[in-house]
């Protein structure tokens, strides 16, 4: 009965949640207004947030942000031994680290390997943690460009990834978050 009661509230839920929820996502990623903490974000990274890019550059952005996020984990989990708040945790083996690092860059998070006695504080708070946010927002950069390419019809820019994933992240997934975190 209790699983029941919970399918309806979370259906409920969506149905109520769906439309302001996707207006507010659509105003917010296709605004042509940028937050000061999104213009501080793109200028340390050098992004111009009002060029939009073709469908080559806008996947080349998204490899290049993807394979270094896996390069990052990867040398988080190998050398956590090295590193603070490590909790006198071993680095991961290459393999469980590599496997690691892309399942959780890739939005697939498989663990194999137990969490609390393989990874440090840091790991799990600068690796897993960002790609918490990170993976989902590529996803969601993926479906904005994949709807932009069939809405477009008179041009071949599918936007920016750079200007997508941080306006996804600080204006979508934290706030998302913390609602959830204060209900």
């Amino acid at each position: 009965m209790y699983g029941l009661i919970q399918a309806l509230f979370v259906v409920t839920l969506v149905v109520a949640l769906h439309v302001p929820l996707g207006d507010y996502m659509a105003r917010a990623l296709d605004g042509a207004r940028h937050l000061r903490v999104e213009t501080a974000i793109y200028r340390v990274c050098g992004v111009d947030p009002d060029k939009e890019q073709d469908w080559r550059h806008y996947l080349l952005a998204l490899l290049a942000f993807t394979f270094a996020s896996i390069a990052a984990l990867f040398a988080l989990f190998t050398f956590q031994d090295k590193l603070p708040w490590s909790l006198g945790h071993e680095g991961m083996p290459w393999r469980l680290a590599l496997h690691t690092a892309v399942s959780f860059t890739t939005n697939t998070s498989w663990q194999n390997y137990a969490g609390e006695s393989t990874t440090g504080h840091l790991a799990v708070m600068a690796g897993l943690g960002t790609q918490a946010f990170a993976s989902a927002a590529v996803g969601i950069c993926v479906a904005l460009a994949l709807v932009r390419g069939f809405v477009r019809r008179s041009t071949d820019q599918l936007g920016n990834f750079w200007v997508d994933l941080i306006r996804t992240i600080l204006r979508i997934l934290v706030p998302i978050a913390v609602v959830s975190g204060l209900v």
